[in-house]
């Protein structure tokens, strides 16, 4: 089995080291930031494929990792995933296509689809891909890596999972960056998700309940770098929400936090090329934010690629 370098420390890094590891290959994850710090750590993450292509493969690789989180939804606070009735308002069961009418507890009703689908706790869940990472015997390590001779020279293989970072590191200028915003607020008592897209305004309105509070959201700005929260935005996401459920307007904020999801016009690149060196680097990015929903099935996808 070959030695294998994944760069980046996201979801879909740890998810596709992981899944490497578990198939005898020598694996070390090199990420700038620990995983807590990473745009993983920001998001919602309810399992929803949203705003991710290729159309044709999404659907496979978001119900690959659908059976996943399902099966890790049995011991919640080790993994951080939950299966959570919710409702995304104004959704028809015929919108998303024939794959939703298989999903678990799903029924249109003249509100939306209520379904129960995973929610993902993710500071939880991106610890517990640590730990199982280092289960199987790899490693991860604080490295910043600005060109891929670093990683290459000591690697056969290299997989670049640099999310935002790939724009630099692959020479791909597709690759955007999607600004989201969320508020974090004490739970008045809610215990289902909800959501409803406005594609027009290039927002969501969404909350999601979390151990740590009610995650309240959310924006998608294109091409916007600001990772500092704007009081103006919170206080519309706060509005949004609380015209849904009226308890939150009077709920206390407990934290901001922003992300900057790493699109890619074309959607998800999953590639290998062979290096001047002999070595293979197969490029996993471009998943937006919907990381959490294809994590599993993109990372085996990856993987056969090493072989």
């Amino acid at each position: 089995m070959n030695d294998v370098i994944v760069v980046g420390g996201g979801v879909v890094g740890l998810t596709t080291a992981v899944v490497l590891a578990e198939r005898g290959h020598a694996v070390r994850v090199w990420s700038a930031q620990p995983s807590g710090s990473t745009t993983s750590a920001v998001a919602g993450a309810l399992w929803w494929p949203y705003r991710i292509e290729p159309a044709e493969r999404v659907v496979e690789w978001a119900l690959e990792t659908l059976r996943v989180h399902e099966e890790l939804a049995d011991a919640p606070g080790e993994t951080g995933v939950r299966l959570v009735p919710g409702l995304h308002g104004g959704e028809r069961l015929d919108g998303p296509g024939p794959w939703a009418a298989r999903l678990r507890d799903v029924r249109e009703t003249p509100e939306g689809l209520r379904v129960t689908l995973p929610l993902l706790d993710m500071p939880v869940h991106l610890e517990w891909l640590e730990r199982r990472l280092h289960a199987a015997g790899g490693s991860f390590e604080r490295r910043t890596v600005t060109d891929f001779a670093a990683p290459a020279a000591e690697a056969p293989v290299v997989v670049n999972c640099a999310g935002l970072g790939a724009a630099v590191l692959a020479g791909d200028p597709s690759v955007r960056a999607v600004r989201g915003q969320l508020v974090v607020v004490e739970n008045p008592g809610i215990t289902e998700w909800y959501t409803r897209a406005d594609p027009a305004a290039d927002a969501t309105t969404y909350f999601f309940p979390q151990p740590g509070g009610l995650i309240l959201g959310g924006t998608a700005e294109t091409d916007d770098p600001r990772t500092t929260p704007d009081p103006a935005t919170a206080a519309r996401i706060v509005e949004r929400c609380a015209r849904v459920r009226p308890e939150i307007a009077g709920a206390r904020v407990l934290g901001h936090r922003v992300g900057l999801r790493p699109a890619r016009a074309g959607g998800v690149r999953i590639e290998a090329e062979r290096r001047a060196d002999g070595g293979l680097l197969v490029h996993h990015y471009g998943h937006g934010g919907a990381g959490v929903t294809v994590a599993w099935g993109c990372a085996r996808a990856a993987a056969a690629l090493v072989g």
